[in-house]
C-alpha cells in the first residue's frame, strides 16, 4: 500500500490531540486569511491515526492523494478510501475520516464558505468503533 514516499506537500504542523487520536500532520494551503473564504489543508494521518467525530456548517470535501483510509457517516457502514477518491460531504453531517490499520492516509481538505464557522468537534472514535471493519 502506499505509504506517501512522494509527497506532494510537506507535513506542516502536528493536528491537536484534543481532536486528532494518532499522529496527523495538517499544512495550511489556503487559510481564512486569504479573502477567498474557503480554507483548503493537505491532511497526513499515520496509520490507525484518525479525527473526532465532527460536522461542517457547508460541508467539506475530501481529496485523496495517497494511501488508504476509512470515512464514515454517523449510522452508516465504514468505507474505504483510497488515493483519486473524492468525497463531498454534506452540510451538517456527522462524519470521522483517517487512516487504516496498516497505511497512511494524505487528502486535501476543502471547507467552503466559512463565514457560516469551520467544524464542531464532538466525542473521539472510539477503538470499538474504528476496529469495527478489521
Amino acid at each position: 500500500m502506499s505509504q506517501n514516499t512522494e509527497a506532494i506537500f510537506p507535513h506542516g504542523e502536528k493536528a491537536s490531540p484534543d481532536y486528532f487520536s494518532g499522529t496527523t500532520w495538517v499544512k495550511s494551503l489556503v487559510t481564512a486569511n486569504d479573502g477567498f473564504n474557503t480554507i483548503i489543508s493537505n491532511v497526513v494521518f499515520e496509520a490507525g491515526a484518525r479525527n473526532n467525530w465532527h460536522t461542517h456548517p457547508n460541508g467539506q470535501i475530501l481529496i485523496v492523494t495517497d494511501g488508504v483510509g476509512y470515512y464514515q457517516e454517523k449510522g452508516k457502514d465504514i468505507l474505504v478510501i483510497q488515493k483519486g477518491d473524492v468525497i463531498k460531504i454534506p452540510a451538517d453531517v456527522i462524519h470521522w475520516h483517517g487512516a487504516s490499520h496498516d497505511s497512511s492516509l494524505t487528502h486535501i481538505v476543502i471547507n467552503p464558505n466559512i463565514q457560516k464557522g469551520i467544524v464542531q468537534w464532538m466525542d473521539r472514535v472510539t477503538d470499538e468503533e474504528y476496529n469495527r471493519f478489521k
